[in-house]
């Protein structure tokens, strides 16, 4: 076997020339289409027309070209079949050894702001995806190649034998099903997005591969980094990496519950995590002034943290995050000061992520969830308290400051694991109690983390108090003011402890389970 003629027709044309030049050199036949086949013949590439093979004229813009039993029985035909060899040889055909195809580009098509659906529509490839299928599918005996990096492999094992050897023929089938796969993933759900269907009964995912990781979770566990095609700009997987290691399994996941949680504010906003939950989270009047109460929140859990600002980290601001160990620091941009102070630490590392949308601006996307032999899929949860619409249930109406730390407090504990109480005092979190079993416990653990600091704080809880155990054990703390969605068959409990100890409460009607 060897090589003799291929078939090419790209949209992307980054080094088809050069390649299709070299394979003409090494005797191989190039049969082509509409702009590939003028490019190649303006470079002076020998070059068949599809037409003197098909014996049939592109037609219809060029939407009907390759479908034809002349390019298909060249790709499909099994060499070694003598039934196939002789009904060739009576139609006069010639296979086809060598298919380079890639698609028409539909997401970068719909990536355009405002496109309008008949583009959207006319962009997705029909013939393209039917070459590539066919020459996959007779892998055995056709190369197929549709992405450009594999251009010189393929080359190299033209030049060494005359044809490329079965195991890349297979890995270059394999790594068309999955592209090809793709390509219809994203064109199903633009059409369910479209049809404002996000949850059908089939749901489609692809995603690209950022980079294989170390390690997952724990060493013995293989990852690796994928980003969703046309993922918003304010996403981690949008994040320019200034210094530092290659992130690992567990950064990612951090860094990204951190991003979540400082893009809940507008004003200058310093998010510290760990495993996940909010250690720390302050507010100021500079990113500085923000760092410092993130910082004294918690000083011992933040050692070995992910921080995440919403503003420029500047040369104050890095003096302080030098003082420690952190594994990343994420912020939409580092004065050059500030970078030449924190790149001096070789181990952190460093993350642009230029654009990051509040909450009120971002819309819901969908969160898929793996589970064994599944998955489940969820909107995100983006919605923002208005305060206007909150409930006053209890005697005396909080303060304007209380207010103030009420809704800091429920920004934050919208994105600590459930069962979960946030504390909060002075703009910045003074206590947080994550993933117990029950709301008491949570509570215990938020409270006695603050210890003093609870005198006058606001308490934040993702879900109702079930009884009103929980309001007395904040009351005797000195917690003034609650927020909690409501919505208990024992509300008026609760209500009761909290006028008791004159707690002001307000209700959200809406929860913030976090699993």
């Amino acid at each position: 076997m060897s090589i003799k003629r291929a078939l090419v027709s790209v949209s992307d044309k980054q080094g088809i020339v050069d390649f299709c030049r070299e394979l003409s050199a090494l005797g191989v036949e190039i049969i082509s289409t509409g702009g590939t086949s003028t490019l190649l013949a303006k470079e002076g590439v020998p070059v068949i027309g599809i037409s003197d093979v098909t014996g049939f004229p592109e037609i219809m813009d060029g939407r009907v070209k390759t479908l034809h039993p002349a390019v298909h029985t060249g790709l499909l035909a099994v060499r070694d079949n003598e039934e196939h060899t002789r009904q060739m040889r009576e139609l006069g055909l010639d296979y086809i050894d060598l298919v380079v195809v890639n698609l028409y580009p539909f997401a970068e098509t719909i990536a355009k702001p405002d496109v309008a659906y008949e583009e959207a529509i006319e962009n997705i490839d029909i013939g393209g995806p039917t070459m590539l299928r066919s020459a996959a599918k007779n892998h055995a005996f056709v190369s197929v190649v549709v992405d450009a990096g594999d251009y010189a492999k393929v080359l190299e094992e033209v030049r060494a034998g005359g044809d490329t050897t079965l195991e890349t023929r297979k890995q270059l089938a394999a790594k068309v099903f999955r592209h090809t796969a793709a390509y219809d993933a994203l064109i199903a759900d633009y059409l369910a997005n479209v049809l404002g269907d996000p949850l059908p009964e089939r749901y489609t995912v692809t995603y690209e591969k950022i980079q294989d990781l170390r390690y997952g979770e724990n060493p013995h566990q293989k990852a690796a980094f994928y980003r969703k095609p046309l993922a918003a700009l304010d996403t981690l997987t949008a994040a320019e990496q200034l210094h530092g290691k290659e992130l690992s399994y567990n950064n990612i996941n951090d860094a990204n519950a951190a991003l979540q949680i400082v893009k809940e504010f507008e004003e200058p906003a310093v998010v510290a995590v760990k495993h996940m939950n909010p250690c720390g989270v302050g507010v100021g009047a500079s990113v500085y002034e923000a760092y410092q109460k993130a910082y004294n929140a918690d000083p011992t859990s933040i050692f070995g943290g992910i921080v995440a600002a919403n503003r420029i980290i500047d040369a104050d601001t890095a003096n302080m995050l030098k003082d420690i160990f952190l594994e990343i620091v994420l912020a939409p941009g580092f004065t050059d000061e500030a970078l030449e102070i924190l790149t001096k630490k070789k181990n952190i590392r460093l993350l642009k992520l230029g654009n990051l949308s509040t909450a009120a601006a971002r819309k819901s996307s969908l969160i898929v969830t793996s589970i064994d032999g599944g998955m489940v899929v969820q909107e995100s949860d983006v919605h923002s308290v208005n305060p206007d619409e909150l409930q006053v249930v209890t005697d005396r109406k909080p303060t304007e400051d209380e207010l103030k730390q009420l809704l800091f407090a429920w920004k934050v504990v919208k994105h600590v694991k459930s069962n979960a109480i946030v504390l909060v005092a002075d703009n910045m979190t003074v206590g947080v109690g994550a993933g117990q079993m029950n709301r008491v416990g949570a509570a215990k653990i938020a409270i006695e983390q603050a210890g003093e600091k609870s005198k006058g704080a606001a308490l934040a809880s993702d879900a109702f108090f079930p009884m009103g155990d929980t309001l007395e054990m904040a009351a005797k703390a000195g917690i003034t003011a609650v927020i909690q969605p409501g919505g208990s068959i024992k509300d008026e409990e609760s209500i009761k402890v909290a006028n008791e100890y004159g707690i002001a409460m307000v209700f959200t009607g809406v929860r913030h389970f976090k699993h």
